[in-house]
């Protein structure tokens, strides 16, 4: 998983409450377990103008001119400004794995559906909750063009591009685990050494439990 410390960049604003994972990534793609080659679905249903299916060449299907992701303006943006109850609805992994793979790697919002919060954290991307006053302003503020933020985990500050300052609060422990690039096998694998010298004991102890004969 790739490190995350400080980060700049631009913002995509969408203003919607209660976006599902069925939203984020339809259900016709959950097909595929291997992380990447969801971006080009995120938002499918509201991102195209007809219906798509996994292996199309989604280069070609019409595109939808009045959804944000589609604008000029915001095109390479990397930060996501949401609305309150982000990612509710199923459990899906790939919404963060569609989000990560387009290239976001912070979403704001009021607040988060558990499941997706924790998920985004164990795949590279910055979850952070703001008061809604805040966000309302960050929100207006995003309407000018070019519009970006400076995050700094270690610090946990937002900067804005007048130089206000604001803070967030994040766990500590997913903190070390964002700063350090660890994602629940990076975290196990930092045992490596203990785990096999467990395993190479246990095989002595009892070595019918590894197919050998006493």
């Amino acid at each position: 998983m790739e490190k995350f410390e400080k980060f700049k960049g631009l913002v995509l604003p969408l203003d919607r409450p209660n976006v599902d994972t069925d939203a984020i990534i339809p259900k016709q793609y959950l097909k595929s377990i291997k992380r990447s080659g969801f971006g080009p679905n995120l938002f499918d249903d509201w991102r195209y103008l007809d219906p798509g299916e996994p292996g199309m060449d989604h280069s070609k299907r019409r595109i939808n001119p009045n959804f944000v992701l589609n604008r000029e303006r915001y095109q390479g943006a990397q930060i996501f400004l949401a609305r309150e109850n982000f990612g509710c609805g199923s459990s899906r992994e790939h919404a963060p794995w569609a989000l990560l793979d387009y290239g976001f790697r912070v979403i704001i919002a009021p607040s988060f559906a558990d499941i997706f919060f924790n998920n985004c954290f164990k795949n590279g991307i910055l979850p952070i909750v703001l008061n809604a006053g805040v966000v309302d302003k960050l929100f207006q503020e995003a309407e000018q063009p070019g519009y970006s933020l400076a995050i700094d985990l270690p610090e946990q500050t937002i900067t804005t591009p007048g130089g206000e300052v604001m803070t967030f609060d994040v766990d500590d422990f997913r903190k070390h685990c964002l700063l350090h690039g660890l994602d629940d096998i990076d975290l196990t694998l930092q045992y490596r050494d203990e785990i096999e010298a467990y395993e190479k004991n246990r095989k002595k102890q009892a070595p019918w439990l590894f197919g050998n004969p006493v």
